[in-house]
């Protein structure tokens, strides 16, 4: 197995993982309606303990999918490549913000249960600023997410890694998911609102990641490194053929005569 295939085996496993993981913490996660959240938050603890577990899962893919592909992509353009790995870094660290707040939510609702009644409207408040702390990382997360995947895919489309309609697909997914970013930051609404815009870059990235899980990434020449001489122009060659030395005096004798001429 070359490297390239690897490459293409672990960029499709980590795209299927962060993809399954954030899902599956979304549909376990408890609903947070009411005016009491608190108290069904403590009393589902064990399913908010386990999104917690499968968010940070799904953080932790986020930089591993730039990392694994950075040794492919710098052979293209190493300063985008090293973009891609640093803004899906933020990234991963943005949703381990959010996923600290979250934890904290739970312990707020394990305090609720015990506190006087007069101390309960001032837990809800603060659990109110953890979440809304949690939307804000979670927001500039996904802005972090939409820079490196315009990073990577414009060096997809650039270098033919993958077919061209796949990467603008997820170029355009990606300015979509960057729209429904700054609809979220100047509405005040959460950014998974959403949906329909950030619908097509989530498909493209399952798709993408059952592409390169089958086929890989196809071979291209634009991901060697052009050399600094043309391969048809040669060194000259000293050769001790009397014909050609004979030659190569009269060439330079002549040219002298010209020269003086």
């Amino acid at each position: 197995m070359t490297s390239t295939r690897r490459t293409a085996i672990a960029t499709g496993s980590l795209l299927v993982i962060a993809t399954v993981a954030a899902l599956a913490a979304d549909a376990i996660e408890p609903a947070r309606t009411g005016t009491d959240h608190l108290t069904e938050v403590a009393e589902h603890s064990d399913r908010l303990a386990a999104a917690a577990l499968l968010y940070l899962i799904a953080a932790g893919t986020c930089a591993g999918i730039a990392i694994a592909l950075y040794p492919l992509l710098s052979k293209v353009n190493s300063a985008l490549a090293l973009g891609s790995v640093v803004f899906r870094t933020i990234e991963a660290v943005f949703y381990t913000v959010s996923v600290v707040a979250l934890l904290s939510i739970l312990h707020l609702g394990r305090d609720l249960a015990g506190a006087p009644t007069g101390d309960r409207a001032a837990l809800h408040e603060i659990a109110g600023s953890l979440l809304g702390m949690r939307d804000v990382s979670t927001l500039a997360g996904a802005f972090a997410f939409c820079v490196a995947a315009l990073m990577y895919y414009a060096l997809f489309y650039r270098s033919r890694l993958v077919p061209r309609w796949l990467s603008v697909w997820g170029l355009a997914g990606a300015l979509l998911f960057m729209s429904a970013c700054m609809l979220a930051l100047f509405s005040n609404n959460p950014v998974k609102g959403y949906a329909v815009l950030i619908l097509p870059i989530a498909v493209q990235e399952m798709v993408l990641a059952l592409w390169l899980l089958a086929k890989g990434f196809s071979a291209s020449p634009d991901t060697s490194r052009p050399s600094t001489e043309s391969s048809t122009v040669r060194s000259p060659v000293t050769s001790t053929d009397p014909v050609h030395v004979a030659v190569a005096e009269t060439t330079v004798r002549a040219a002298a005569l010209r020269a003086r001429s």
